[in-house]
């Protein structure tokens, strides 16, 4: 399941500097969960050089998860949880598939 499976997508007509006009696509903005509803599968403490897709993997079998560990943890910037000043933080990682995710 990916982040945007079930988000709506949307269409705008604009118009550019030399008066042409085209339809733009686009997906909806994304709700995102409340951390607290979603299940926990495991607690991670943070080591230098994590990414958040090895970490994703290693727990769940899936690197393009990562955008689960993002929601779970509450972050708008996915950087923010693995960067040097995380080393040593406790990420979630949540289960798959469950609580909305």
């Amino acid at each position: 399941m990916g982040r945007y499976e079930d988000v709506p997508q949307a269409e705008l007509e604009v118009t550019a500097v030399d008066g042409t006009r085209r339809r733009v696509r686009y997906y909806r903005r994304r709700p995102l969960p409340d951390p607290r509803d979603l299940s926990t599968l495991a607690t991670h403490t943070v080591a230098p050089r994590d990414r958040l897709d090895l970490v994703s993997h290693a727990y769940t079998g899936d690197p393009l998860g990562s955008w689960r560990l993002t929601d779970a943890n509450a972050a708008l910037d996915p950087d923010d949880l693995v960067g040097d000043e995380a080393v040593g933080t406790d990420l979630r990682v949540p289960r798959p598939g469950v609580g909305g995710v």
